[in-house]
């Protein structure tokens, strides 16, 4: 008991004492400004847990239930995931809470946007709770958030392709010659850098002496996909644009490096970080402050989107505007419209909860490596090529979708 109590006080005195002094003074438009430090500041004490609290969870019963106690690592898990779940609760709950408003006039808008003071208690209790729970609890949330990161990764990739061709689209629509200099020059460099860093991939994960046909495998493919992209879209009867392949073939690119460099550090084939110094806290403290920033970019750019509610922009779409602003436009209505759906903006702070915990174990394969080490293991490195994969089928799908179903209109 002593021990949670400690463990119980850490958090609270890490949030309530910083967040409820400004809570008042926090306005409508703030308000997802607020949401966003909020979850920030969760993220941050996960991995604050994750280095100190090991030493507290040894010496909770119902946590250390085990005969022979388990390795460092296995309570620094448990740690980030019981905090995440904490968060997931926090945001799913109000996620549940919003389900239906459309308008202004709906009394549960006023939830959204006020009584910080209370949601500041309400999830500081939940964190808290969950360092009660049996470690049963823990181990199901572990595996339930592997799926929910999963889907999380699709959300960013459907953000990606939104981004694309709405970028191709404002550009195309200037219809000037300097324009679409301007999208030859952005695609030919983005496809100059994609096969750059290919052939930089190539010398980092395919060191001499050593068999690394795996390696080659996912930098060979992603060369591939890279020049597919190129042929598909620039193929007469789809009607695309080399820019949005290009900027993919990039991303792909990315993510084959990121996996790549994911790869556990003993593994021969890794020369990159075979060749590498320890992880130092700066790096460590870089590489937390950069997952922060993207997690919650990606929460609060899919959360205020209507992206997700119609489908993404197609090459042949004749306009950028999003659907549900038609509708809404066409309608007798009086009523104020919200801008964003609060619904889906909760939802996507809840599935980031449980993607952010993955990062900080190591899609829990943390265990079997070492606590200086964040995102390292097989489990990571599939999970990236995955996505590599999934990024590439929905590309490849918003080019040929319109040849496949032409009795749809895709906007």
């Amino acid at each position: 008991m002593w021990a949670a109590s400690c463990l119980a006080s850490c958090c609270a005195s890490c949030t309530c004492g910083l967040c409820t002094s400004a809570a008042a003074g926090i306005s409508r438009r703030s308000a997802r400004l607020a949401y966003c430090g909020l979850f920030a500041l969760s993220l941050v004490l996960s991995w604050i847990l994750r280095e100190v609290a090991a030493p507290l969870l040894e010496q909770i019963p119902w946590i250390n239930t085990f005969t022979h106690t388990p390795p460092k690592e296995w309570f620094q898990t448990n740690a980030v995931l019981r905090l995440s779940l904490g968060n997931f609760l926090f945001f799913i709950v109000l996620a549940l809470m919003m389900i239906g408003v459309k308008d202004q006039n709906d009394k549960r808008v006023s939830w959204h946007h006020g009584g910080w003071i209370l949601k500041i208690v309400v999830w500081a209790v939940l964190v808290l709770l969950m360092f009660f729970l049996p470690n049963v609890f823990i181990t199901i949330y572990e595996t339930l958030s592997k799926f929910g990161s999963g889907f999380f990764l699709l959300v960013q990739v459907v953000l990606l392709l939104d981004f694309t061709y709405a970028w191709n689209d404002s550009w195309v629509e200037k219809d000037e010659q300097k324009w679409y200099i301007a999208l030859l020059s952005v695609s030919g460099l983005c496809y100059i850098a994609t096969y750059s860093f290919s052939g930089v991939l190539f010398m980092w994960f395919n060191p001499s002496g050593h068999d690394c046909g795996l390696n080659v495998f996912f930098i060979v493919m992603t060369m591939i996909l890279a020049f597919a992209f190129a042929v598909i879209a620039l193929h007469p009867k789809v009607n695309g644009s080399l820019l949005p392949a290009s900027v993919i073939s990039v991303y792909c690119a990315y993510l084959c490096y990121s996996a790549l460099s994911s790869e556990p550090r003993d593994y021969e084939c890794n020369g990159l970080n075979n060749h590498s110094k320890p992880v130092s806290t700066t790096t460590l403290v870089l590489g937390m402050l950069t997952t922060v920033l993207s997690v919650v970019y990606s929460a609060v750019r899919a959360g205020s989107s209507t992206t997700f509610l119609s489908p993404p922009s197609s090459p042949k779409s004749s306009s950028s505007k999003p659907l549900i602003e038609e509708e809404i436009e066409s309608g007798k209505n009086d009523t104020k419209p919200v801008t964003y759906s609060y619904f889906f903006f909760y939802l996507i702070f809840a599935l980031a909860s449980m993607y952010s915990a993955m990062l900080l174990t190591g899609w829990s394969s943390s265990t079997s490596g070492t606590s200086e080490q964040i995102n390292v293991g097989w489990t990571s490195v599939w999970i990236r090529i995955c996505t590599q994969w999934a990024t590439a089928a929905l590309y490849l799908w918003t080019l040929v979708a319109p040849l496949i179903l032409s009795d749809r209109e895709f906007y």
